[in-house]
């Protein structure tokens, strides 16, 4: 068939896998995966999206799993290059994302070990603490087969970040076509999803008969595995209330009137009255509380099933009466068709789902009346009820900073899965504005819109030139109190070091990246102003100064700071 080079087969196992995108800055060992792109991946649907820093082709990436299931991909060069990417690839770890990190390296027989080689890098040592797989290609005979094996491992079991460190004589290197082969997916790694045992199945149906309050927790592997409708099913049949992680937000729609949200005061009543807990793919760390009380109920009161593709997830932080390790979307239809079988329906909800619902209501109350606020400076609720209300529900929702964050979160519901980004576990900062863009990309005619503190969207500010490059028309509210408003809420007897910023004006900031920008100082002015960023058809940046003191009371912070340093305060 001819000759081909190193880089040219790894376009072609990418294309054999069906990527879309490739995020990156270039360097001078990718020039002939770059040119391989162009020429062999653009026709195919395959391109380079180049980024103004690494951190952010990570999140990118990052992005693209968490939107589509499918492994995203990112690039960084040798040394500088691929050490930019691992703020972003940390955050995939974290938050199980299967991403793919292609780090170029020194020439072969230069490498492990170094001998001072300009700009060497250990980028699998680097790589291995944050990655389900890394390997060095040490020959371009092995590009199609180490290509496989980091889309197995980032697609199997929980999913996760992998690497491969290749060196520029690797990518430079031809040989026979023939001597390599590319598989489809299904020639190379197992496809189809496991389902429960029997016996595990009959031990929940009997728990479920015993149960009279039973409640439904969802993790991201319910959006892994898009088991939407099973869960939804199950809910009804079962009149149980359904909690979700913050990962999960999406999976149940949010209105519905047997969800609670997520840390919310109605969530909390009923994951600690049930007498039973199904927890689908959710290993409980610290914001489900650990499944500990008293945001869960106690172990000796409280039945609890774990399903989980991954039987290293189980009972991590709290015992269970019982671990099934399935697939998510198997083990509900499989449970519904035996509920189904023996005629198991509940007519209605247990009487103290009235409780948590007005315990619910009760705790929003002062957030949607905060929302309407036309207070000045602007309380930072009504920015967040402002951007709500604009935006369809088939808007992608993005989330970023401290107080930020867990301010947008009260008043932002989701109805649609696929349509919320945030970061959980990881706590990473600065991620906002690229996977926006990602989304963006991912869904041109979706509408996407982020809320973000200042101080996470100034770690990454210079991807609004990646957002006009790439016409990516995403809306950018920023809650600026100029300042890290969670840390500085934190600091004691109001003895205030390393947390106030100079007054930025990040409108005229976007303007000379030439987006959309304007100021916003008072709470009117918010809907005219995302009016006029949607009608610009640019990316667009709505800097809204909020009140610097209010945003310091975020009324669940204690809460969060409990959480966070556990045995410390």
């Amino acid at each position: 068939m001819g000759k081909i080079s190193g880089a040219e087969a790894l376009v072609r196992a990418l294309l054999a896998e069906d990527v879309r995108f490739v995020f990156g800055i270039p360097g001078g060992q990718w020039i002939p995966f770059l040119d391989a792109i162009h020429r062999i991946g653009r026709p195919q649907g395959l391109d380079f999206v180049m980024t103004r820093h690494e951190q952010a082709a990570a999140h990118m990436a990052d992005a693209v799993s968490r939107l589509t299931n499918r492994v995203g991909v990112c690039l960084g060069t040798v040394g500088p290059g691929a050490v930019d990417l691992v703020p972003g690839i940390f955050e995939a770890y974290s938050e199980s994302s299967a991403v793919l990190a292609l780090t170029a390296q020194v020439q072969s027989w230069k490498a492990y070990p170094d001998n001072g080689s300009t700009q060497f890098c250990d980028q699998k040592r680097l790589f291995e603490p944050i990655t389900k797989f890394n390997a060095v290609v040490s020959h371009w005979r092995r590009i199609p087969e180490l290509v496989q094996r980091a889309f197995r491992s980032a697609l199997s079991g929980t999913p996760g970040p992998v690497h491969l460190d290749i060196p520029v004589d690797v990518l430079y290197a031809e040989g026979e076509e023939d001597d390599l082969q590319f598989l489809s997916p299904s020639e190379y790694r197992i496809l189809d999803r496991p389902a429960p045992a029997p016996q595990a199945l009959r031990q929940v149906v009997e728990m479920i008969k015993a149960s009279e309050n039973p409640l439904i927790h969802a993790g991201g592997a319910v959006q892994r595995a898009e088991a939407f409708g099973e869960l939804r099913e199950l809910a009804e049949r079962l009149q149980a209330a359904v909690t979700c992680t913050v990962y999960a937000r999406g999976v149940f729609p949010e209105s519905h009137p047997l969800h609670f949200l997520p840390m919310g005061y109605g969530a909390i009543s009923a994951q600690a009255e049930a007498d039973l807990v199904i927890d689908l793919g959710a290993r409980l760390c610290a914001m489900d509380m650990w499944g500990k009380v008293p945001g869960w109920g106690v172990p000796e009161a409280q039945r609890f099933v774990q399903v989980d593709i991954n039987p290293e997830s189980m009972a991590l932080t709290r015992k269970v009466d019982l671990a099934v390790q399935a697939d998510v979307k198997e083990f509900l239809r499989a449970l519904l068709a035996e509920l189904e079988r023996e005629g198991i329906r509940r007519e209605r909800p247990h009487p103290n789902h009235a409780q948590y619902r007005e315990a619910e209501e009760a705790w929003m109350a002062d957030f949607a009346a905060a929302g309407a606020s036309e207070a000045v400076p602007i309380h930072p609720l009504r920015p967040v009820a402002e951007f709500r209300s604009r935006f369809p529900q088939e808007a992608v929702v993005v989330l970023d900073g401290g107080n930020a964050q867990v301010w947008a979160t009260y008043l932002t519901r989701i109805e649609r899965p696929f349509s919320f980004l945030a970061q959980s576990d990881s706590g990473m900062l600065g991620g906002g504005l690229p996977k926006a863009i990602a989304a963006k990309l991912l869904f041109p005619d979706r509408p996407v819109f982020l809320l973000t503190g200042d101080g996470a969207f100034g770690l990454n500010i210079q991807e609004l030139e990646t957002a006009r490059r790439l016409g990516a028309a995403v809306v950018i509210g920023i809650l600026n109190d100029r300042a890290w408003g969670m840390i500085k809420a934190d600091q004691p007897g109001e003895r205030y070091i390393g947390v106030d910023f100079h007054d930025a004006d990040y409108a005229a900031i976007a303007r000379g990246f030439g987006c959309f920008g304007e100021r916003v100082e008072r709470p009117e002015e918010i809907g005219p102003a995302l009016a006029r960023a949607e009608a610009s058809g640019l990316p667009a940046v709505l800097d809204i100064l909020v009140d610097p003191v209010v945003n310091l009371k975020v009324p669940d912070l204690e809460t969060l700071d409990a959480i966070w340093l556990d045995e410390v305060l």
